[in-house]
């Protein structure tokens, strides 16, 4: 995926970052409906009240791997914490905390870098795309 495609789709996925609690349900909902299965992971914390009215809760987690990249970004109080990992047959290698600008850099360079093998991966880019 040329260079400029893939700066156009990390101003895709930066949109609407504003409301943090907001863009990481979205986003989360959006990758795991679009990438193939076990490729997203997404932790929720409930309270009682959204138990009662069954809700899903608030996105806690959101665990993203991409061949030997696993992004995770963690939201707590608020803060949003990224971190980047290199990552073979589960074991990782490298670790790296970043800040939501640079995951969602990150991010977006791994959905291309799929999209270039996998058909299921290119329409999730195609579909943030449109």
């Amino acid at each position: 995926m040329p260079e400029m495609e893939v700066e156009l789709l990390a101003a895709v996925l930066r949109r609407d970052s504003a409301d943090l609690n907001l863009y990481v349900k979205v986003l989360s909902a959006n990758l795991a409906d679009s990438l193939p299965p076990g490729t997203v992971r997404v932790k929720r914390r409930r309270s009682v009240a959204e138990r009662v009215a069954g809700r899903e809760g608030s996105v806690v987690e959101l665990d993203v791997a991409l061949g030997e990249q696993r992004l995770a970004l963690r939201m707590d109080r608020g803060r949003v914490a990224g971190e980047i990992c290199h990552e073979v047959r589960g074991i990782v290698l490298s670790r790296r905390a970043v800040g939501l600008d640079e995951w969602i850099d990150a991010l977006a360079r791994s959905l291309a870098d799929a999209a270039a093998s996998n058909a299921r991966a290119r329409e999730a880019v195609e579909r943030f795309l449109t």
